[in-house]
């Protein structure tokens, strides 16, 4: 099982009406690490979420979402705070742009005391976006993993989001303090820029690599991905698609390796560090055709293993 950690939250899609006074909205379960737990699921991997999740309306219905997809609640942190609200608007590629309403809500209210006790089952825990950086949950999240890197695989995605956490020094900060304990990172060239306008993304990028952290992706979009491992530098192509937005198509990427990792059974700090080039072939492939099926399809839905396996055997 993996532990995913961070928030969960609606995301609310804008469409304009008839009018330019008029907006339509559809609003869709989501937050980057609700969508990891639920890809993993959709992949045949047991996850459980960690986080603050709301007793209003909203909260009732994620959890109603994790109860069909099969993620374990066990590790919910209940409040009586709102759900966070992200206003999602499309670019005309497809990109969605973000604007959260989330201050006070209750996937920030996890607290130092309300870390878990973890079982044998727990194989690795995931990490990244905004509940990294505000508080008080990121300085939660960053106790647990320095608890636990020791014995669990720790992947890290920071997923930036400027919007509920403006002040880039604090990310920059909280981004190598989680990096530090990583065993996994998967970054995207749009985060870089962000983090580090003026230097070389895959400079950066193999700056992570050291004993613990054995596995560096950098996500370019359209443009495929480049891995910096112990076996050296190099880089892949994207699955082609005909793309109808790229929401969730990071996350989708994310819980795509997560899952070939423990199909496999090198989801360990000690078989990721013996991973052999093929197998990081192997699971950038399927995390790239997974992350086009969701790109070929409106809002953040996921792909099942059975349409992967489907779409191998066309």
């Amino acid at each position: 099982m993996y532990l995913v950690c961070g928030e969960a939250l609606f995301d609310f899609f804008c469409n304009p009406g008839e009018r330019s006074s008029e907006l339509n909205f559809q609003a869709l379960a989501g937050g980057s690490p609700f969508n990891v737990a639920v890809g993993l699921r959709r992949l045949g991997v047991d996850s459980a979420l960690f986080g603050g999740i709301s007793s209003d309306y909203l909260g009732q219905r994620l959890r109603r979402v994790l109860q069909e997809e099969g993620v374990s609640e066990r590790y919910l942190i209940a409040s009586d705070a709102p759900t966070t609200i992200a206003m999602v608007a499309l670019d005309a590629q497809g990109s969605p742009q973000y604007m959260f309403r989330g201050d006070g809500c209750a996937d920030r209210q996890v607290r130092i005391e309300h870390l878990p006790v973890l079982d044998e089952q727990v194989r690795g825990l995931h990490v990244g976006s905004y509940s990294l950086v505000v508080a008080p949950v990121g300085d939660t999240l960053l106790a647990l993993v320095e608890r636990e890197s020791g014995s669990r695989l720790i992947s890290l995605d920071p997923n930036v989001r400027l919007n509920p956490a403006p002040d880039i020094e604090r990310w920059r900060a909280r981004v190598a303090a989680f990096a530090a304990h990583a065993h996994l990172i998967k970054v995207s060239e749009e985060d870089l820029a962000l983090l580090y306008p003026e230097q070389d993304p895959q400079q950066m990028a193999a700056g992570w690599l050291n004993a613990r952290c054995q596995l560096v992706l950098l996500t370019h979009g359209s443009a495929g991905a480049s891995v910096h491992s112990r076996h050296g530098h190099w880089s892949v192509p994207a699955s082609a698609v005909q793309i109808r937005d790229t929401v969730g198509a990071g996350d989708t990427f994310q819980a795509a390796l997560l899952s070939y990792l423990s199909r496999n059974g090198l989801d360990t700090p000690e078989a990721l560090a013996t991973l052999s080039r093929g197998h990081i072939n192997g699971m950038l492939e399927f995390a790239s055709q997974a992350a086009a099926l969701t790109c070929s399809r409106v809002g953040p839905d996921l792909p099942y293993l059975h349409e992967l396996a489907a779409q191998s055997h066309r």
